[in-house]
């Protein structure tokens, strides 16, 4: 049988070629380049952040009221805010922060979890689906309560308010204005 492309005919098999010792070696220089720029994206970068320190777990409690506080003083000056709506809105936003901070120690512990399933041998699939499934549930629970508050506070405040509170909402989050 002759060879259909014979100018491949003195090269060594692909197989070969992909795995020589120049191709693992790249490979294993990507991985670790890959892992160490992640490692400093979370070290450094995230912990800079203002939310880094949130998802790590760093923050106490008291850490995160005094960050809520910080934000909704800048969020008062940028709606234009009464200082009964503030009054108002102060113990909604703090009630909230106290549902929520149990959440996200849960998530916490479901991540934890996850990591555990997968260093297993073999990996624990069943333990890396529930971590998924709780993971989803708190999420939602938490999705629940912020848009209670945001409904809490908007009935607090005046239409002109409640656009500006949209407006801000979609500028923290990145999302183009309507």
């Amino acid at each position: 049988m002759t060879n259909p492309w014979p100018d491949t005919a003195d090269r060594p098999p692909f197989r070969r070629f992909l795995f020589n010792r120049y191709t693992v070696a790249a490979f294993i220089a990507g991985v670790s380049l890959a892992a160490g720029v992640g490692g400093l994206a979370r070290a450094g970068v995230m912990r800079a952040c203002h939310h880094g320190a949130m998802m790590d777990g760093t923050l106490s409690a008291s850490d995160m009221s005094a960050h809520v506080d910080h934000m909704l003083k800048h969020f008062y000056v940028e709606i234009g805010a009464t200082d009964t709506q503030k009054s108002q809105i102060d113990p909604l936003v703090q009630q909230a922060l106290n549902d929520l901070m149990p959440l996200h120690s849960q998530l916490r512990a479901a991540h934890t979890h996850a990591m555990q399933a997968l260093q297993q041998t073999p990996v624990d699939r069943g333990a890396l689906e529930t971590a998924r499934a709780e993971h989803l549930q708190l999420a939602d629970q938490a999705s629940k309560r912020m848009m209670q508050l945001f409904a809490d506070v908007g009935d607090v405040l005046t239409v002109a308010q409640r656009k500006a509170f949209a407006e801000h909402l979609e500028h923290m989050h990145g999302m183009p204005h309507s």
